[in-house]
C-alpha cells in the first residue's frame, strides 16, 4: 500500500514570523550573515563559508562569470551553469579566478616586434587595458615594458606599427620585487599614484602584477568573498554523465566547490556521482547533492559523500515539473523536514551539514522564513536573472524593459542531462518554461535593498545570526484571509506607489 503523508504539503507564504523580544544589539548593523557552505564536524567552523546566504542557480540564463564575479563581490557564490561544453564551462571559471586577485599572473602578453594590430585585438579578446611585453609573450620571461591606452592612439597610429615603438619600456617602470608583500606593493601604488606594478624577480623575469582597482574594490566591497590567494570564489555545476571529464577540468581551472545540477537528486546515478568525486580527491574537492525534499533523499546524499544538500522540487518560479510529473513537495514542508533530519544527524554524528533551500522565494521576507527553518542558504534563479550582470538580453516588452528567463528543463535550454533516467538523448517533453522577468538594473543596488530588508526582519526576531535565528524563531500558518489583511487594503492607491 502507498505511503500517504498526513500533513498538507505547505510553501512559504503560508507562514508568518511572530516576533520575539527585540533586544538592544538588535540592530541591523550587527546582524551576521556569514553561514557555512560545506560540511563540518562539530567543534570545528566550516572550511568554506559564506558571507551572505545568498548563491545563484545553475542556469544558462542566470550563473555565468560575470554574474558569479558580481555576486562574489557582495559575499555570495554562483554556481557556473553546466549545460555548455566542458572548455566553456572552464573558461568561464577561469575568467572569475582571473578576475580579482592579490597578485595576478597575467594574462595579456605580447613581444615587442607584435604590432598596433595584436594589442587591440589582444586587448578585445580579454578585456584588459595593461598588456605586459615579455621577451617570448608569455607570462613568466624577462619583461620588457608595458601597453597601456595611454600609449598609442588608433586615430593616429598606424596598425602595422610595432610595439617596441610605443611601449613604456622596463627602464621607466616602477616595479616590485619578488618577495614584496601585498601591503607594500600598494603603498607604493599610492606613493607613485600607479595604476599597477608589475613584480619581478632577480632576473627581471615577470612574476605578477598589482592592481590599484583591486585595492579600491577591496575597501567597497568588505564582503568580497575571496578564496586563499585573494581571487573570487566560485562553484561549479556537474551532471550525472560526463563527470568523469568535466569534473578534473574544472578542478584544474580553479573551482572552489561543484554541485550536481539535477531535477530530483534522490538517484543512484546522483549517488555515484559524489561518490567517485569524494573517493578521486580523497574529500578535498567540495560537492553538493540535490535536490530532495525528504529525509530519505537526505540521508542518502549525506552517505554518498555530499558536503551540502540542495531542498526543493518544482517550486521555481519557471519549474513545471509538478504539473508534468506531479511530483514534488511545498518548499517550506520540504524544507523543515530536511532539516529536522539534518538537525538529528547531526546529533548523531558530530556532523553538520548545509542545506540549501532551492525555489520557492517570491518575496524578501522568504528567505529568512527558509533561513528560520532550517536551511543554511538559499539558492534563486528568478531573483538574479533580473539584473545586468546575468547573461540574457534585455529586451522591450510594450512599455518596460525585461529578460529573458528560461528554466533548464526548457526545450531552449537543451539540457536533456538534469532529466535523464538513463536511457535517453534528449527531452521527451518540458519540465520548464520560457519566459521573461521585469528588468531591475544592477545586482548590487537591488541586493542591498533586500539584504537590508533580511537583517531588519532578524531584528524583529531577536536574532543577530543565522544560527539564532534557526534556535529561537517562531513561525505561525496563516489563513488565507489574513493574507489579504498583510497587503494594502480597503484604500485607493495612487499610481507608482509601488
Amino acid at each position: 500500500m502507498a505511503y500517504y503523508y498526513e500533513d498538507a504539503s505547505r510553501t512559504f507564504s503560508e507562514y508568518l514570523l511572530v516576533p520575539n523580544l527585540t533586544r538592544t544589539d538588535c540592530v541591523p548593523s550587527n546582524v551576521n550573515l556569514k553561514t557555512p557552505l560545506v560540511k563540518f564536524k562539530r567543534g570545528e567552523k566550516s572550511p568554506l563559508q559564506l558571507n551572505i546566504p545568498f548563491v545563484s542557480a545553475i542556469m544558462q540564463s542566470v550563473s555565468n562569470d560575470s554574474l558569479a564575479i558580481a555576486l562574489a563581490r557582495c559575499g555570495g557564490l554562483s554556481f557556473i551553469y553546466c549545460s555548455q561544453s566542458i572548455e566553456e564551462e572552464v573558461e568561464m571559471i577561469k575568467k572569475v579566478k582571473r578576475f580579482k586577485a592579490g597578485f595576478v599572473v597575467s594574462d595579456a602578453n605580447l613581444t615587442p616586434e607584435h604590432t598596433l594590430k595584436d594589442v587591440i585585438q589582444l586587448k578585445k579578446k580579454t578585456g584588459h587595458s595593461t598588456i605586459a611585453i615579455t621577451e617570448d609573450g608569455t607570462s613568466s620571461t624577462r619583461l620588457m615594458g608595458l601597453v597601456t591606452t595611454r600609449d598609442y592612439r588608433i586615430s593616429r597610429d598606424v596598425l602595422d606599427k610595432k610595439v617596441s615603438e610605443f611601449m613604456t619600456p622596463l627602464s621607466k617602470l616602477i616595479v616590485g620585487q619578488e618577495g614584496i608583500s601585498l601591503s607594500e606593493a600598494n603603498d607604493i601604488i599610492w606613493e607613485h599614484k600607479l595604476n599597477n606594478l608589475p613584480i619581478i624577480d632577480k632576473n627581471q623575469n615577470l612574476l605578477y602584477f598589482v592592481f590599484r582597482k583591486d585595492y579600491d574594490d577591496h575597501k567597497e566591497n568588505p564582503y568580497e568573498l575571496l578564496d586563499s590567494e585573494k581571487r573570487f570564489v566560485v562553484g561549479a555545476g556537474i551532471n550525472t554523465r560526463d563527470y568523469e571529464e568535466r569534473v578534473p577540468e574544472l578542478v584544474k581551472a580553479g573551482a572552489d566547490i561543484l554541485c550536481v545540477d539535477s531535477s530530483d537528486g534522490f538517484s543512484e546515478w546522483q549517488g555515484r556521482t559524489i561518490s567517485y568525486i569524494k573517493n578521486k580527491y580523497q574529500g578535498s574537492v567540495k560537492v553538493g547533492g540535490g535536490n530532495v525534499v525528504d529525509r530519505e533523499g537526505f540521508m542518502y546524499l549525506v552517505n554518498s559523500g555530499a558536503d551540502f544538500v540542495k531542498i526543493g522540487i518544482g517550486g521555481g518560479s519557471i519549474c513545471i515539473t509538478r504539473e508534468q510529473k506531479g511530483i514534488g513537495r511545498g518548499q517550506a514542508t520540504a524544507v523543515i523536514e530536511v532539516a529536522k533530519a539534518r538537525d538529528d544527524y547531526y546529533k548523531e554524528t558530530g556532523i553538520y551539514v548545509p542545506l540549501c533551500s532551492d525555489g520557492g522565494i517570491v518575496h524578501d521576507y522568504h528567505i529568512v522564513l527558509a533561513l528560520a527553518m532550517g536551511a543554511d542558504f538559499v539558492m534563486m534563479g528568478r531573483y538574479f536573472a533580473r539584473f545586468d550582470e546575468s547573461p540574457t538580453k534585455k529586451v522591450k516588452l510594450g512599455n518596460n524593459y525585461v529578460k529573458e528567463y528560461w528554466g533548464e528543463g526548457s526545450n531552449r535550454a537543451r539540457n536533456w542531462e538534469r532529466y535523464d533516467l538513463g536511457e535517453g538523448d534528449k527531452l521527451h517533453f518540458e519540465e520548464g518554461v520560457d519566459s521573461y522577468v521585469p528588468y531591475a538594473g544592477r545586482l548590487q543596488d537591488n541586493l542591498e535593498g533586500t539584504l537590508s530588508k533580511i537583517k531588519s526582519t532578524m531584528c524583529s526576531c531577536g536574532a543577530i545570526s543565522i544560527e539564532e535565528l534557526q534556535r529561537t524563531a517562531r513561525m505561525s500558518l496563516v489563513s488565507s484571509t489574513s493574507i489579504i489583511e498583510g497587503g494594502a487594503h480597503d484604500v485607493i492607491l495612487k499610481e507608482n506607489n509601488y
